[in-house]
């Protein structure tokens, strides 16, 4: 049995990714670099700095900075998410999606441990403003781990952050990019979403109202008797 399960935050527990995909394009108009939804689906699950990257070489400026320099680029990112968190003050708990909180109450009643494995920065303070932070026992700090999905190192982190192994959790993602992480990691990967984005290969819900733990145990015992995982 699974010992813990990571959750990503965007698009798993709230979309928040119109809001991010409204202050990058704000940002790319103040630089001249137009960005549509269809780029925008590249960003998802993204740290903050490789997505300005990409939208810097989306705009024809190569390597990690474009044409500016540490300083500014670091300016750059820091204006993105002052316009981001100015547009997430609303959100409250009527945002969670569904289902979420329902699992998140039988994963608590069962002993099953928490984590959040998300690459944005503000994951702690919009868990607090949909009213979830209690039944999380550990927020993995992206800012702390070398390397942002589709590197494993938050899902790493936050295995760690609740004491059990990688392999011993589940991960529900719902980017292309974090379910890379998440195999990589060693953990089992659900996702929320469409085969043709996420792949054929793993276990797949078209909303977050199909989750519950008895479908999580079901993809788990599957995945172990199959030998898949």
């Amino acid at each position: 049995m699974f010992k813990a399960v990571l959750f990503d935050l965007d698009g798993v527990i709230t979309d928040t990714a119109e809001y991010h995909y409204k202050a990058w394009k704000k940002l790319g108009e103040e630089i001249g670099i137009s960005i549509d939804r269809e780029f925008n689906e590249q960003l998802k699950g993204v740290s903050r700095e490789d997505s300005l990257t990409r939208i810097l070489n989306h705009g024809g400026q190569a390597g990690k900075f474009g044409n500016y320099t540490e300083e500014e680029f670091a300016e750059l990112a820091k204006r993105k998410n002052d316009n981001y968190v100015e547009m997430i003050q609303q959100v409250s708990s009527k945002d969670v999606y569904s289902g979420i909180l329902e699992l998140l109450k039988e994963l608590k009643e069962n002993g099953i441990k928490i984590a959040l494995a998300s690459a944005s920065k503000n994951g702690p303070a919009l868990l607090s403003s949909m009213e979830l932070t209690e039944y999380f026992d550990a927020i993995a700090d992206p800012a702390k781990v070398p390397h942002g999905k589709p590197a494993p190192d938050i899902f790493i982190a936050a295995a760690s952050g609740v004491g059990v192994k990688a392999s011993e959790c589940i991960g529900i993602e719902d980017a292309q990019a974090g379910i890379q992480a998440i195999k990589s990691s060693g953990a089992l990967p659900i996702g929320v979403g469409r085969a043709s984005d996420l792949g054929e290969d793993i276990a797949l819900v078209p909303d977050t109202s199909s989750l519950s733990l008895d479908f999580l145990r079901k993809v788990w015992e599957n995945e172990k008797r199959s030998g898949a995982f």
